[in-house]
C-alpha cells in the first residue's frame, strides 16, 4: 500500500497569494434535465462543509441549456463555470476542471445525482485521519426518476481482485487526494475510454500502488435507471478497459470470463437486466417508494 505524501505542485503560487480551499468539486454537464441539474448543484452548495470551490464544465450543451445554467450558477460565488464549444466527453470536462482546481481534495459530483449534506464533511475528515488511503468513496442510494429503488453497498477496503466484477467505487461519490490525481495525470480522454474513464482511473490508481476506502453509509443519491441498457459500443469500451486493467493488476490469468462479461450482459433483454438489478440492489423497504430529498425549496 502506498502512503500518500503531501508534495508541492503547480498551485504553490496560489497558495502563497491566498488560502487554498480544502476541497475542489468537479462536475461535467451536458444538456442535463434542468430539475436534476438544479438538485445536484444545490446539494453541493448546501454541504455542511463549506470550504470548497465548485467547478462546472459545460461540455458543449445547446445554447438554451447553457443560458439557463449560466443564470443558475450566479447564485453562489464559489461556482466557477466554464464551457467547451464541442462535446468532448466527461473525461475532458473533468480534466479541464482539474487543471483549474487548487483544493487539497478533489470531490466528484455528477449533474443528475444528489449528495447528502454531510458527505464532504465525512469524507474530508476520513482522509485527514487516514493518510494510507488515496480516496474515500461511500455507499449510495439508487434512484430512478422520483423514487429510491435500492442501495448499493460497496466493499469497505477493495483489493485488486475487487475490480474483476465491476468498479469498486461509484465515481460521483468519491473524494480523491489531489496529488493522486496529479500522479495519474487525470482521466484518459481517448474515445476508447468513453463512459468507462472512471473504471480505468481506479484500476490505474491501484496499479500505481494506491488504495481506496468506502465509507459504509450512503452519502449520495445515485441516479441509475433499472430499465434500459448501456449502448453496446460502451460495453466494448468496458471490455478493453477490463482487459488492460486486469493485465496491469496481475489478475487476468484465469479470469477472461470477466473481460467479456459486459458483452454477454448486453445481449440480455431489458426485462432480464431489470430483474437482476432489482434482485441485487433493491431494498424491500424502499423500492418503488417515493421519497423527498430536500434541496433548498426543491423536492425530488
Amino acid at each position: 500500500m502506498k502512503t500518500v505524501r503531501q508534495e508541492g505542485n503547480s498551485n504553490d503560487l496560489r497558495k502563497a497569494v491566498g488560502k487554498m480551499p480544502e476541497i475542489s468539486v468537479l462536475m461535467g454537464i451536458y444538456n442535463e434535465n434542468r430539475r436534476y441539474a438544479a438538485l445536484a448543484i444545490d446539494s453541493v452548495l448546501e454541504q455542511t462543509f463549506t470550504d470548497f470551490e465548485f467547478f462546472i464544465c459545460d461540455d458543449g450543451s445547446d445554447p438554451a441549456f447553457y443560458k439557463w445554467l449560466k443564470g443558475y450558477c450566479r447564485k453562489d460565488q464559489r461556482i466557477r463555470l466554464m464551457r467547451q464549444k464541442k462535446n468532448r466527453g466527461l473525461a475532458s470536462a473533468l480534466n479541464r476542471c482539474f487543471r483549474c482546481a487548487s483544493g487539497k481534495f478533489i470531490a466528484r459530483m455528477d449533474a443528475d445525482d444528489i449528495s447528502v449534506c454531510t458527505r464532504f464533511e465525512k469524507q474530508a475528515a476520513f482522509l485527514n485521519r487516514h493518510q494510507e488511503y488515496a480516496l474515500a468513496g461511500c455507499n449510495v442510494y439508487l434512484i430512478d426518476g422520483c423514487k429510491v429503488w435500492g442501495e448499493r453497498r460497496l466493499e469497505e477496503v477493495p483489493g485488486k481482485r475487487s475490480f474483476l466484477y465491476t468498479s469498486a467505487f461509484v465515481h460521483p461519490a468519491v473524494m480523491i487526494r489531489r496529488e493522486v490525481m496529479e500522479a495519474l495525470f487525470g482521466y484518459r480522454e481517448h474515445a476508447r475510454y468513453l463512459r468507462v474513464e472512471d473504471y480505468d482511473f481506479f484500476m490505474r490508481m491501484y496499479g500505481a500502488g494506491y488504495v481506496g476506502y468506502n465509507l459504509q453509509e450512503p452519502l449520495l443519491f445515485y441516479r441509475e435507471e433499472i430499465r434500459g441498457k448501456h449502448k453496446y459500443r460502451y460495453r466494448v469500451n468496458e471490455c478493453r478497459v477490463r482487459l488492460n486493467g486486469f493485465r496491469d493488476l496481475g489478475i487476468l490469468r484465469g479470469n477472461l470470463r470477466y473481460v467479456v462479461k459486459p458483452l454477454a450482459v448486453g445481449l440480455l433483454p431489458d426485462r432480464v437486466i431489470r430483474k437482476i438489478h432489482v434482485k441485487k440492489y433493491a431494498d424491500r423497504h424502499s423500492v418503488f417508494q417515493k421519497i423527498q430529498i430536500k434541496s433548498g425549496s426543491e423536492m425530488l
